[in-house]
């Protein structure tokens, strides 16, 4: 680590328990990066000692365009000589809603709040509401958000927070069949990631018949089916992320991308779930839930989404990566196994249970220049460019001499 970001790890360290929290902690997964950062521009990112990375976090998943994005930073600049956080909505906020009923097509209408957890809690509440009803049913391992319902830790988290939470596997009919028949009439609503993205596993698509058997459970029952579209909203598809299958949920929660790194979250629903989420119903609201900076930028962010295909660019740069990794891990005679949407990949070794051939390798890579994660999907965006990936590609090679060099004894002991 460098000296400037030593120093700053000192003083965090004195003033924020445990020096960070949440999942930037760096000590969570390699202590040997970066934790503080100066600047960044596109997908470059300088560490306060001056260091250059190509970025392939993308501030973990909000960055989808690029960091500081012309259109963006051009439509923030202009809603902020007007107001951000003021009596009420500015304009933008209506701008945006209209944009996203027009762009998914089950959406009928569409509130606004700062964070995924303040999203897929409003969904959750407004499924209470509307069914009048109290299990909520969740795969194991899924990530919902930080708050004591769904949060990974139960530290903080008594048994009455989970009392009315439900879990089964994800992509196993089965299992969910037996978690809506244990639910024994109460059920309110049924959650899933749009695909399985746990932490430190393999990713998978979610499977077309048992999102078709999600939602024909909720129909029966007369429940919501809520699709928590925080992580992979508007980089998979901007109708949604279950567009292409021809499944629609109830209600939908998205944040991450949806601002191009300006803090918002948004949850859209048909009319069968508008009553109970109309003013006077649910009471969910914050003091900058209405914040005109983050909406302006999000129109801008869709609109260019929309605009300049960067789904399709993101994907082709994300298979580009996929392929030249690949071909690295052959050449140095590593399994590796590589999951999910290209543009959002996870990459594993093989036979690297403690992840230290990972770790390894992320480790070397970066001093060569790229960030990579050893346990958490990775992001790509709009600012990646070939030249670009293939340059992070070389940092990689290095990585993978990095991860050769790792022997058994000391992949058991990490």
């Amino acid at each position: 680590m460098g000296e400037r970001d030593k120093a700053l790890r000192e003083r965090a360290a004195k003033v924020i328990p445990g020096g960070l929290w949440g999942h930037m902690n760096v000590d969570g997964f390699s202590p040997d990066y970066p934790q503080f950062f100066e600047r960044a521009e596109g997908c470059t990112l300088w560490d306060v000692d001056g260091n250059r990375y190509i970025d392939f976090m993308c501030s973990w998943g909000p960055v989808v365009l690029g960091h500081k994005h012309p259109a963006v930073e051009a439509a923030v600049d202009r809603q902020r000589a007007l107001g951000d956080a003021m009596n009420g909505p500015a304009p933008a906020l209506v701008d945006l809603a209209e944009l996203l009923v027009e762009t998914i097509p089950f959406a009928d209408w569409a509130l606004f709040q700062k964070n995924g957890s303040d999203a897929t809690t409003a969904c959750v509440t407004i499924a209470r509401a509307g069914t009048g009803r109290r299990k909520i049913l969740a795969a194991r391992g899924s990530y919902h958000g930080a708050v004591p319902w769904c949060s990974p830790s139960m530290l903080g988290v008594t048994a009455e927070d989970r009392a009315h939470l439900i879990l089964f596997d994800y992509n196993d009919i089965e299992s969910l069949e037996a978690a809506v028949k244990s639910a024994e009439g109460d059920l309110a609503a049924i959650i899933l990631t749009a695909f399985k993205h746990d932490y430190a596993a393999d990713q998978a698509m979610i499977d077309p018949a048992f999102l078709a058997r999600a939602r024909q459970l909720c129909d029966d029952w007369d429940a919501a089916l809520i699709c928590d579209d925080v992580r992979a909203g508007f980089r998979i598809d901007l109708r949604g992320s279950w567009a292409p299958l021809g499944i629609q949920p109830d209600l939908s929660a998205f944040s991450k991308a949806i601002a191009n790194g300006y803090s918002l979250a948004a949850v859209v629903g048909s009319d069968k779930f508008r009553a109970p989420a109309s003013y006077g119903k649910v009471f969910v609201t914050g003091s900058f839930w209405y914040g005109a900076i983050s909406m302006a930028a999000s129109v801008a962010t869709i609109e260019t989404l929309r605009d300049d295909r960067v789904i399709e660019h993101t994907a082709a740069m994300g298979q580009r990566l996929r392929d030249g990794l690949a071909g690295l891990a052959g050449k140095h005679g590593l399994g590796l196994r590589q999951t999910g949407p290209t543009q959002m990949p996870m990459v594993l070794f093989d036979d690297d249970p403690k992840f230290a051939r990972g770790t390894a390798f992320c480790n070397a890579a970066l001093k060569a220049g790229a960030y990579f994660h050893p346990r958490h999907n990775m992001f790509l965006s709009g600012a990646h460019t070939p030249a670009l990936v293939d340059r992070a590609l070389e940092a990689a090679e290095v990585g993978m001499a990095a991860a050769t060099q790792v022997g058994a004894r000391e992949m058991a002991a990490s």
